[in-house]
């Protein structure tokens, strides 16, 4: 078994009479460790497919499974704990505290969780060692977001959940943002699954995932991924 599993998978909304498909008989896997883009232009389904793999939606029908546990059947509580120990999120917008410092806002997450890495040492490992007892009004664009991906790297989480991580940033801001992703899934062997309708960056990953009106119209193994900072677009 793959270490994420999708069959089948559904996600129906009702409006008046009519059945709307955000995603729809949605099939594919990802190994651990792998470095993962799943792309797709607005609409396509992407945001969906990671919302429920995060524990944040349920599907309508399918199995989702993730380490042999199959998550679609979750019960409220489990999906908390679920979403608490198992999986760390990077959004678009960086959702930081503003009156706590970096390191603070790190060990909110470090907090709730059983086997939590160093705040300290994280933010280190993210290059914000000199930023510590920074306020995020104090912080770049870049560097908050370091804080963010810090914070869900404290979880010491199974996988990694970025939905477009960069779009908020400049150009040579979000390079240096999806190295430090690169580079954690490297040295860590965490999964890591980036969401972005940027179809340039699929160069970088180690399994591309194509979505297209809520279908899989491509899922390849990419046997020599690029450096990001190989990429231009």
């Amino acid at each position: 078994m793959s270490f994420i599993e999708f069959k089948d998978v559904v996600k129906k909304y009702t409006v008046g009479e009519q059945d709307i498909y955000a995603v729809n008989g949605v099939t594919f896997s990802i190994e651990q460790g792998e470095f993962c883009v799943i792309v797709g232009s607005s609409g396509a389904g992407k945001t969906t497919i990671l919302n429920m793999l995060g524990g944040m939606d349920g599907c309508t029908s399918g199995t989702i499974t993730l380490d042999g546990r199959e998550v679609s059947a979750f019960n409220p509580r489990q999906l908390t704990e679920y979403r608490r120990y198992d999986v760390g999120f990077v959004f678009q917008f960086y959702n930081l505290v503003q009156n706590l410092t970096a390191v603070e806002n790190v060990e909110l997450a470090s907090e709730i969780c059983k086997d939590p890495l160093d705040p300290r040492k994280t933010l280190e490992q993210v290059g914000l060692g000199h930023r510590l007892d920074n306020f995020p009004a104090q912080l770049s664009g870049g560097e908050q977001q370091r804080v963010a991906i810090a914070r869900a790297l404290a979880k010491n989480p199974k996988l990694l959940l970025c939905d477009e991580p960069t779009g908020a940033l400049d150009y040579v801001t979000g390079k240096s943002i999806l190295k430090l992703l690169q580079d954690t899934c490297r040295s860590t062997g965490k999964t890591v699954i980036v969401i972005t309708h940027n179809t340039a960056l699929t160069a970088m990953a180690d399994r591309v995932i194509r979505v297209k009106s809520g279908k899989i119209v491509g899922n390849e193994v990419n046997e020599h991924p690029l450096p990001v900072e190989q990429i231009e677009w």
